[in-house]
């Protein structure tokens, strides 16, 4: 199968189950609504190292946010209620109440699942929190120096999806990273999914543990290292590729993941010295779930 022209591999992206919380953060304008949700989703871009996947999963215009002004969403990933608790607090506490002219509302209002993430934050406020309202939601105002920060009560989480993936093979690096960014850009217009990696993109793929040392959790996969070619057997790297972009992809639910791989790999092969995609799996041992790429079109 072809996508512009560009094989897509007949092969899975194998997937896993993550606990998400969603959290709308707006601020007095974009560049403050960022200042914060970068600060927030900070140090989380995979589990096998950070304690949270994070991410920003697109920004919301003043009018569809419920204090009519610039906001973003942002959804942070663990494998438990009870680290999604903690790294919720912790986020918004250390790097949302923080930031200037900041305030949180409830991502996920209709959720079965609810932290009481703005009611643990108000004691902050040491005595002087009080209760109110934004848009008829509850909320809790702290006195701050720079006036208050606001926080609805609830934030919600659902079960979701992690580790959706492609892989974008090119002709150069700079082909590569181009189609990458591409595919990140369309991604981001895809409701309900993040890209966690530092600017969507991920420059280190790996493999589960290691094939020479024990305390690895996680080692280079060098089956698609370009540089390791002809020294591996088995590598799967074409020799007119010379760089390899990895695009992870947790969502809401798998729908939303599957429709994020699909707008990916079609901006993807937009670009210009693509030869190939494709996705990474370990057999079905990794997650539950199978997202084949040729029934993505």
């Amino acid at each position: 199968m072809k996508v512009n022209g560009v094989e897509i591999e007949d092969t899975f992206a194998e997937a896993f189950s993550i606990k998400i919380a969603r959290a709308l953060v707006t601020a007095s304008s974009e560049k403050w609504v960022l200042n914060a949700v970068q600060e927030a989703t900070g140090f989380g871009t995979s589990v096998i190292g950070c304690p949270a996947e994070c991410g920003i999963e697109c920004m919301v215009p003043p009018s569809d946010t419920p204090d009519g002004r610039p906001g973003a969403y942002i959804q942070i990933c663990t494998f438990g209620y009870k680290s999604l608790d903690e790294q919720l607090l912790e986020r918004i506490g250390q790097c949302i109440l923080t930031s200037a002219t900041a305030r949180v509302f409830n991502g996920l209002p209709d959720a079965e699942k609810q932290f009481n993430t703005g009611f643990k934050l108000k004691f902050f406020a040491d005595g002087f929190e009080r209760e109110g309202e934004i848009a008829g939601r509850k909320v809790y105002f702290i006195p701050m120096m720079q006036g208050e920060f606001a926080i609805e009560e609830n934030i919600g989480a659902v079960e979701g999806v992690a580790g959706g993936n492609f892989f974008i093979l090119g002709k150069t690096q700079e082909a590569a990273l181009a189609a990458a960014e591409a595919a990140v850009d369309a991604i981001m217009e895809v409701e309900g999914t993040i890209t966690p990696f530092p600017g969507g993109v991920v420059a280190s793929g790996s493999k589960p543990g290691s094939n020479k040392y024990s305390f690895l959790k996680a080692s280079t996969n060098e089956r698609f290292c370009p540089t390791l070619k002809e020294r591996v057997e088995d590598t799967k790297v074409p020799p007119d590729v010379e760089a390899i972009y990895e695009i992870v992809i947790n969502g809401l639910n798998l729908d939303v993941v599957k429709e994020a791989t699909r707008v990916g790999i079609e901006a993807a092969t937009s670009a210009d010295g693509i030869v190939r995609i494709t996705a990474g799996n370990y057999g079905g041992d990794l997650g539950p779930y199978r997202i084949e790429l040729h029934e993505l079109f």
